[in-house]
């Protein structure tokens, strides 16, 4: 379904790129047509529209509970979350945070994506809560392409916000059955004690065939603490 809804944005991404900021927020609002409604989020992130409108409507859209897919999902909340934290409004912390606990899987990615981000420590206690039961609770949901939780992207946001106090949690990860969560932690633990023992790992995953888990490896450092991976343009 995820995958399905990116394939919508990327389509759609060069057909639409005279959309004004205006007609965005317009069909932002537009609650008889929610696949108008994604769009317009995503369109709003991708072109980093940080007009007060804009950003209301996003708040807004990560809010509603009945834009709601036949599947159970929530695209809109998805979208809007991603795009909150590309927008960097600090007013977006405790809405993603109350994000996590949404029942769709990549709702609870979108917004530990997020708030990465916007580096906000209030967002460690609920992000660290993802964490409950350890590496032996983070399996594949039965019947779904996911786990449990979306580790991977818990861990590095708690990486990135400096969380040291959730180094006995994360340090098991290293050897969970998913490499990209293996490698998520060696960042984390990178990030959060310096160690070159990560590093190193990080550098020996470069060598892997798969290139989506070289990609996944690969680490720019900048200043405060943000990391950002090679290749992302968004």
């Amino acid at each position: 379904m995820e995958n399905q809804h990116s394939e919508l944005a990327s389509s759609e991404s060069t057909e639409d790129v005279n959309l004004t900021v205006e007609q965005a927020i317009a069909n932002l609002e537009d609650e008889d047509n929610l696949s108008s409604r994604y769009y317009a989020a995503w369109w709003l992130g991708r072109f980093r529209v940080q007009e007060p409108k804009a950003v209301n409507a996003l708040l807004n859209a990560l809010e509603d509970e009945k834009a709601i897919s036949p599947d159970g999902s929530y695209p809109l909340k998805r979208n809007a979350a991603r795009a909150l934290g590309k927008l960097q409004d600090s007013r977006a912390v405790d809405p993603l945070i109350r994000c996590l606990d949404c029942s769709d899987y990549y709702v609870r990615k979108a917004a530990a994506e997020a708030l990465e981000m916007l580096e906000d420590t209030r967002s460690i206690p609920p992000l660290k809560k993802l964490l409950d039961g350890g590496i032996e609770a983070a399996k594949l949901v039965p019947g779904k392409p996911h786990l449990t939780q979306p580790y991977e992207a818990v861990i590095e946001a708690l990486g990135t916000l400096g969380a040291t106090d959730c180094i006995p949690l994360i340090k098991p990860f290293l050897e969970h059955f998913v490499e990209k969560i293996q490698y998520g932690a060696a960042r984390a633990m990178y990030q959060l004690t310096r160690s070159p023992i990560y590093g190193d790992r990080l550098i020996k995953a470069l060598q892997n065939e798969d290139l989506q888990l070289r990609r996944s490896a690969k680490l720019l450092k900048k200043s405060g603490g943000t990391r950002r991976k090679l290749g992302d343009k968004d």
